[in-house]
């Protein structure tokens, strides 16, 4: 019996030489990056136009793509990310954040602040973060990945993922003692 990591790279080979060998990965992925690039964009149907353009970008590209061992999600994570900075690069419009309780309860416990007093403070803090400190964020907090795939979704290694992710709290601090 296949396990489901050896069950998907199945399903991924396969999808190099046949496209409905996809179906599976969709279905897996949908919801998932669905409410990811919701949590960015915030309007549903804008959502749903940029999920659609990762699956066929991720499945025009499936030929590409080599396994590193870390997640497939990691793969589709980064074209994610490139097609919403696309997207706000065509559409001129502002760049939203998505706070949740638990990203919340994160966020509060690693930068020392009280969790009742943050969230108020900490949407007007996030907009002082760059881009690239934001998306650390996002990922850490919001999406619980580990800092080895946060640097393969972004593109650096992992002690650098540590290091920006770190430097944004400690940005977030500074601001949050503003601010709040």
């Amino acid at each position: 019996m296949l396990s489901d990591r050896e069950q998907e790279h199945a399903q991924i080979e396969a999808s190099k030489h046949n496209p409905q060998c996809f179906e599976p990965i969709y279905k897996k992925y949908y919801k998932q990056l669905l409410n990811f690039i919701y949590k960015r964009i915030e309007n549903l149907d804008d959502c749903r136009e940029v999920t659609s353009i990762v699956f066929a970008k991720a499945l025009s590209k499936i030929k590409t793509y080599t396994d590193y061992g870390f997640p497939f999600s990691s793969w589709l994570y980064r074209i994610a990310i490139n097609e919403i900075n696309e997207f706000y690069r065509d559409s001129k419009k502002r760049r939203s954040v998505s706070i949740d309780e638990k990203g919340m309860a994160s966020i509060a416990e690693e930068s020392g602040t009280h969790k009742h007093e943050l969230k108020t403070v900490l949407k007007k803090a996030l907009h002082y973060l760059s881009e690239a400190e934001m998306l650390l964020i996002e990922l850490r907090f919001f999406e619980e990945r580990p800092f080895s795939e946060m640097a393969e979704i972004i593109g650096i290694t992992e002690n650098n993922a540590k290091v920006r992710t770190y430097r944004a709290i400690d940005k977030l601090k500074i601001i949050y003692a503003k601010i709040g």
